[in-house]
Order: C-alpha cells, then sequence, then structure tokens
C-alpha cells in the first residue's frame, strides 16, 4: 500500500488508517490487528490501526498515517509499504509479575521500557505497568528505570567537560527561575543546554513561557548550533527525542495522577543524563500545597536523586526551597514572561521572590565551576544580573532562537477575586490557583492567567483585588472566576 498522510494529531501515539472495506480484507481480520507493523523493509514502526468509512480520507490501496506517525516512519508520501499484526511484547510477561509483587532486574525493566518507547504498549498496558511500580518499587528498579530510560532515546553529548543544568519538581506556579538562571549561567561562560517540557497539569511550564519571547520547537541541529554559540537554549526537549519512554509515560501517569517519588527521580535524570549535563541543581519546593508537604518527605526525595545520580555519573545539588506560594506576580505564559524580563532588566517593581530565588539557584550552579573561588556563587550571580550581562545573554539568546515578531498581551477580558474582609494574607493554595489559571486557558492560550496583586503576609482591606483573572475569550474566563468564587486559594485571616 501507498503512504497517505493524514493531517491528525495523535500525540504521542502512532496511529495508522485503513478503509474498512475494499482492499481485500474483511473488518473481522481489520479488528484483530490491535497494533500493526509497517514499514518498506529499511524502517519500520508500529502503530495502533483505526478503521476509515469515509473514501474522501483514504482511497483504495493506501494506508493512512496521523503526524506522529508520519514523521517517525520518515518515508516520503506515496512511498510503498507494507504492513502485519505485530507481536505481543515479551516482555509483558514482566509487566505481569511485577503486578504479582516481584522486583524486577535491569535486563526485565530495560525491555520493558525498549517496548514502550518503541510503541508497543497499549495505554492500558502502561497504565498497569505504572500502577504496579506505584505500589512498591526498589531503589535498585529505581536506578535501572532511570538508566533504561536514558538509553531508550537520543543522547547528546557537548564538548564542554561540565555541562550544567537545574530542574525544579514543579508544583508552585509562577516559578519560572530556569529563564532567568540560564542567561546568567551564560553570561558567566558554562554551559547550560536547558530543555524542558509543555505543562501538562501546570499553567504554564519553561517553553512555554519562553515561547512568548522566541522560537522553542528547535530541530536538533539548531539547538546543537544556539548553544554552541550562546553557551545556552531554552528549548522544548520533545523535538530532539530525550528520554522517549518519559513523554509516553507521562501521558498515562498524568490522568491517573501517579507521581510516586520513584517515578518523578527516573523521569527528571533520565532527561538530565539524554541531554548530557555532568551537573545538576534540583529544586524541592516544601509547602503544604506543593508536591512536597514536609522536611521528611523532602529528604527521602534528596536521598533518593542522591544514590541514583550518583551511580549514574551525575554531581548533584540538592536545594530545598520554599514551597508555601506562588513565586512571582504572574501565572501563565505572558504575565510570567513579564515578571521574569522585569528580574533581568532589574526593574525596582520586579518581583523580589523571584529574583532572590533565581539568584540563588543561579549561585549554586555557578559553584560547580572549579574556576570560581568557593562561597562566591551567589554574589558572582548578583554581579551579572546586576550588571546587565544577564540580560544581554538573554536577549543573545531570544535572537539565536528566532524572535518572536508578535507582542502577545495578557487576555483581554479579566476579572478582580476580592478579600471577603479585612485582615493578613496568610495562606495561598497553589493547587487551587495552578487550576484557576488553567481554566482561564493558561497555557494553550498565552495570555490567559492569574496576576497576583497580593502576597502571603500583606494586608488587605474588604473587597480589596487579591488577585485578577486574565483571559482571551468569556468562556474562560466564566470557568476561571466560577471556580474562583467558590474556592478563591486565599486564606484572609482577620
Amino acid at each position: 500500500m501507498k503512504i497517505r498522510r493524514i493531517g491528525i494529531d495523535t500525540s504521542p501515539d502512532n496511529t495508522a488508517f485503513l478503509l474498512r472495506t475494499g482492499n481485500g480484507y474483511s473488518p473481522e481480520q481489520f479488528q484483530a490487528l490491535r497494533k500493526i507493523e509497517i514499514g518498506d523493509g529499511s524502517v519500520t514502526i508500529l502503530a495502533t490501526l483505526a478503521l476509515v468509512d469515509d473514501t474522501g480520507l483514504l482511497g483504495k490501496g493506501e494506508i493512512g498515517l496521523g503526524e506522529q506517525a508520519f514523521r517517525r516512519l520518515g518515508l516520503p508520501e506515496g512511498t510503498k509499504v507494507s504492513f502485519r499484526q505485530a507481536p505481543v511484547p515479551h516482555s509483558l510477561e514482566h509487566v505481569r509479575r511485577k503486578i504479582d509483587g516481584d522486583s524486577l532486574d535491569d535486563n526485565d525493566i530495560r525491555e520493558i521500557i525498549e517496548d514502550i518507547a518503541a510503541f508497543r504498549y497499549s495505554p492500558m498496558e502502561i497504565g498497569a505497568f505504572l500502577v504496579a511500580c506505584a505500589s512498591f518499587m526498589t531503589t535498585q528498579e529505581t536506578l535501572a528505570l532511570t538508566r533504561a530510560m536514558a538509553d531508550a532515546g537520543r543522547r547528546m553529548q557537548w564538548a564542554a567537560d561540565i555541562v550544567v543544568d537545574k530542574h525544579c519538581i514543579g508544583g508552585i506556579p509562577g516559578n519560572r527561575t530556569s529563564m532567568i538562571v540560564v542567561p546568567i549561567i551564560a553570561a558567566h561562560g558554562l554551559t547550560m543546554p536547558k530543555t524542558s517540557s509543555r505543562a501538562i497539569t501546570s499553567p504554564s511550564g519553561t517553553a512555554d513561557t519562553m515561547e512568548v519571547l522566541a522560537s522553542v520547537d528547535l530541530a536538533e541541529d539548531k539547538l546543537i548550533a544556539v548553544v554552541e554559540q550562546e553557551h545556552a537554549v531554552l528549548a522544548w526537549g520533545g523535538r530532539v527525542n530525550l528520554s522517549p519512554a518519559d513523554d509516553i509515560l507521562i501521558t498515562v501517569e498524568r490522568p491517573l495522577r501517579i507521581d510516586t517519588f520513584e517515578q518523578m527521580v527516573a523521569s527528571i535524570l533520565s532527561k538530565k543524563i539524554a541531554a548530557g549535563s555532568t551537573h545538576l541543581v534540583v529544586d524541592i519546593p516544601i509547602g503544604p500545597t506543593a508536591k512536597v508537604r514536609s522536611q521528611r518527605e523532602a529528604i527521602r526525595l534528596r536521598k533518593l536523586f542522591e544514590y541514583v545520580g550518583h551511580k549514574l555519573g551525575l554531581v548533584l545539588d540538592v536545594v530545598f526551597t520554599d514551597g508555601t506560594q506562588p513565586i512571582g506576580r504572574g501565572i501563565g505564559p505572558v504575565l510570567e514572561a513579564r515578571d521574569v524580563m522585569a528580574v533581568l532588566r532589574n526593574d525596582a517593581d520586579a518581583p523580589a521572590d523571584l529574583r532572590e530565588r533565581s539568584v540563588t539557584l543561579a549561585g549554586r550552579i555557578l559553584e560547580f565551576d572549579p574556576a570560581l573561588v568557593g562561597g562566591r556563587g551567589y554574589a558572582r550571580a548578583m554581579e551579572l544580573l546586576g550588571s546587565g550581562q544577564a540580560l544581554a545573554a538573554m536577549e543573545r539568546l531570544i535572537d539565536a532562537q528566532g524572535r518572536r515578531k508578535e507582542v502577545l498581551k495578557p487576555g483581554e477580558f479579566h476579572h478582580e477575586i476580592c478579600a471577603p474582609h479585612e485582615g493578613v494574607v496568610t495562606m495561598i493554595d497553589c493547587h487551587v490557583i495552578a487550576r484557576i489559571a488553567r481554566l482561564a486557558g493558561a497555557p494553550m492560550d498565552k495570555g490567559a492567567g492569574i496576576d497576583l496583586l497580593r502576597k502571603v503576609g500583606e494586608r488587605v482591606r474588604a473587597d480589596e483585588p487579591l488577585y485578577r483573572i486574565h483571559a482571551h475569550s468569556e468562556d474562560g474566563l466564566g470557568y476561571a472566576s466560577e471556580l474562583a468564587l467558590a474556592t478563591s486559594g486565599y486564606l484572609v485571616t482577620p
């Protein structure tokens, strides 16, 4: 059959389309093919089969490929290919053993991850593996999972002896420190190829916010050229196939709300190793509505990071930070980009908490530089930010990646949520604030989100605005406002 490209986004799955009739097969035979193997003898992919009744979409003798399958197969449209039923993965036997309570060895886990990365598993089978691992997972299994995930895709290599990175485990809206840390580090001269995922459950990720200013969807050769030129990059990691099994696992983890420490460590460290990092700072915010709720949990997570990281040759510095409230004022891509640039410009009204956290983390990264006198990391970060060198590095980075010509603005529809009475803001629920911002349309609508007008410790009068919701549509504003009126996420104590 000949390949026909079908403009349907089936991310992250490979999906193939066949006419139900007219190709010499009965519908029953088609339905038996849970997964099919497609190729021309030189390259093959596995895909989930969908049957088509519309002859306007496909003709006889054609096999349609969704966008993901077409890109991954890499053959021109019209190429003749054959297909057959894909064999059941042998590694499913290991999953069944894990469900029964067995511990898996390194080879078992490697086989599972290789099959997942090759799209041999259905979402149901991936879910079974994740739930079994969430029930219990040994430290050795976590190490094996991390190594297998890092090895399953592209592994980047750099000329520099020290390649630094940072990662925040998330859960704190507005915590867009990477966009300040990266230009500080680049201005100093260390190599920091920062690749980030797009937001899945948060109002914005680093890639979403950077996209307000510049292109982040960089091909591998472009990404490498930017790093060689500017010592850094702020790009979307999905384009360069780093730890692809992790991207597949995440699509099942998020709906099931599976986020164990073991899977978190494997996800984060596999991406960093695949990106070629040698030194890593991990930011663990601690707070009542953060991912990590207590010092005890944070210490356990730190020890797991350190064990796996050191076994895989990473130099790690784990930092505990304040996770009791959002960072900065803006929640959502445009509003967060505004805060980032205000800090880099040293504006008088730039969010002090975002500035301080960014400088602290940048200082910890700079301590990795053997040429820097020990203990001078923070002072050096302050110097690079205060002198404007970090801003200049950011402007060069934006131009190198491709500056966005259109200036994006906050959503034109807005609504203010006000204090119910006079008092002091004593708590802000990070989870609720994130949900409200997402209902407003963030991160898909870049200008949607929340502008925080009051933070913890500030006094407010009755009916004084606590925050302003922005949206690009009346519907988005309505959904967000409805939740905010039911539960604002703020506690104002008289």
